[in-house]
């Protein structure tokens, strides 16, 4: 069967497409986990939700060409890892409960603090899986892209990445500055993973953080005492200044984009964007990226010349509390999902 990128999509495949993992370039890994959430569950359903959405969005990018061309996979959602991990998800979701009713106090409860000690032991094995899952295809010469799941997922691909790519640098979209040590005494919070990739990752040479406009009084602290900076934050609320003033985004974009080294690695939690675009996100807040301004943000690392080793995608969250319907959150991750492929690819020339 002859394959024709304009026709409705003939293949179950993301986006349709009939690469097999042996043929394709990027690969993606499931990681359909979320017990560390703390307002609104939900994003373990997400790369399920992401898959079928894939097979509405045209193939063809005015930005970045023909994507697909590289090939694109996506591991299997029941089985090998990502089997593995719905069940470490589903136990330690079950360990998670009564420690989030108790807002992580947990302190001198024995039962609670058992019950916390299951979790954050379950979130290491998913790091563990995950790590082992991208260095698999790193290996192999492929580029692999977690989707999550919540935040706390990309931890383990992360840490392959940054040994693989030393020097690196990571652009990180979110709402949250996620620098917190721990959250409701979770050790790898969707709250602590930036945290836990700065103390724990050897190899990074900075995170960039775009959008971030919700944070506690300590994780403002460390950015300010960050050194060289280690931790470069452009705040959503100074962004928006700039842009009131004048200042076109495009320049704001090429600023941003040269506080990044050579080797970007992008991490982004989808309630980076305006929450219009991902209403059913776990945390959702006011302000934030149009989906125009992050993919010129992409155009921006294409006209800087960095290479983007990989990227992942979390937090989107299928769900039918908004008037958008139950849809629309994985539509907008879909297509942020392959805008990111294309920006990678155009970058290696594939």
């Amino acid at each position: 069967m002859i394959f024709d990128p304009d026709a409705a999509a003939e293949h179950f495949g993301i986006y349709g497409l009939p690469s097999t993992v042996e043929q394709a370039r990027f690969i993606v890994i499931p990681v359909p986990f979320d017990a560390t959430t703390s307002y609104r569950d939900g994003a373990r359903n997400g790369p399920a939700a992401i898959l079928q959405a894939s097979l509405q969005v045209d193939l063809f990018d005015v930005d970045f060409g023909r994507p697909y061309k590289a090939g694109i996979a996506m591991l299997d959602l029941e089985s090998g890892a990502c089997a593995q991990i719905v069940k470490l998800n589903r136990e330690a979701r079950r360990h998670a409960k009564p420690v989030l009713a108790a807002g992580g106090r947990v302190r001198g409860k024995p039962k609670l603090e058992k019950a916390l000690e299951e979790v954050n032991r379950r979130s290491e094995r998913v790091n563990e899986l995950v790590e082992a899952s991208v260095r698999a295809q790193l290996e192999k010469n492929r580029i692999p892209i977690v989707l999550g799941g919540d935040h706390s997922t990309p931890f383990g691909a992360i840490r392959a990445y940054a040994e693989r790519y030393p020097g690196m640098g990571i652009l990180h979209f979110d709402a949250h500055a996620d620098l917190r040590p721990a959250f409701e005494g979770f050790v790898w919070s969707h709250a602590s993973i930036m945290y836990n990739v700065v103390k724990k990752i050897r190899g990074l040479r900075t995170l960039v953080q775009v959008g971030i406009r919700d944070l506690g009084e300590r994780e403002h602290t460390l950015i300010q005492e960050s050194e060289k900076p280690k931790i470069r934050t452009y705040f959503d609320a100074r962004l928006c200044e700039e842009k009131f003033s004048g200042r076109p985004w495009r320049a704001m974009a090429d600023e941003i984009v040269a506080a990044l080294p050579e080797l970007v690695y992008i991490s982004f939690d989808i309630d980076g964007l305006d929450p219009q675009l991902c209403p059913d996100t776990g945390t959702p807040v006011p302000g934030g990226l149009s989906f125009n301004e992050v993919v010129e943000m992409l155009r921006a690392l294409v006209r800087a010349r960095k290479r983007i080793v990989g990227f992942d995608l979390n937090e989107v969250a299928p769900g039918a509390t908004s008037d958008w319907g139950a849809d629309w959150n994985a539509n907008v991750g879909a297509r942020l999902l392959y805008k990111m492929v294309g920006a990678t690819s155009k970058l290696l020339g594939l």
